[in-house]
């Protein structure tokens, strides 16, 4: 296993809880609420889609796409700025053992199960997106 392959099973657990959350979020547009219990819970679900994007970031600068490249797609203007901004992450992972990634990625067959559970017919059709990972190096 290798950081990048870590970082992007990351994200498919972000986006899998962002997806739980959000499906959670139309559930509940009609029962009674305040103002701030329905801000707090557009908030939630804002917080957790920045932590998509950071989490794909983090993967991209893994698998050693540029800077310049990944700030061009956040539509950010400073390569430096962003580099910086995550050089501590990017640091942390590469210094991770494979001991370490293996512990972190346990569990990654059931965001597999989640998404077969949870696909549509206009959904990608693969079996195992996640496991398939595994396969890359």
């Amino acid at each position: 296993m290798t950081p990048e392959i870590l970082a992007r099973i990351a994200t498919a657990r972000a986006a899998r809880d962002l997806s739980d959350l959000a499906r959670q979020a139309v559930a509940t547009t009609a029962q009674p609420a305040g103002p701030a219990e329905r801000i707090e819970q557009a908030r939630r679900l804002r917080k957790l889609a920045g932590d998509v994007v950071d989490l794909v970031v983090l993967a991209e600068a893994l698998g050693g796409a540029s800077w310049e490249e990944i700030t061009e797609a956040l539509g950010r203007r400073e390569p430096g700025t962003v580099e910086q901004e995550f050089a501590e992450d990017v640091a942390e992972w590469n210094a991770m053992t494979e001991e370490q990634m293996a512990a972190a990625a346990e569990g990654f067959e059931d965001l597999d199960a989640w998404y077969a559970r949870h696909r549509e017919d206009h959904d990608p059709e693969l079996p195992t997106p996640v496991a398939d990972l595994l396969n890359r190096r």
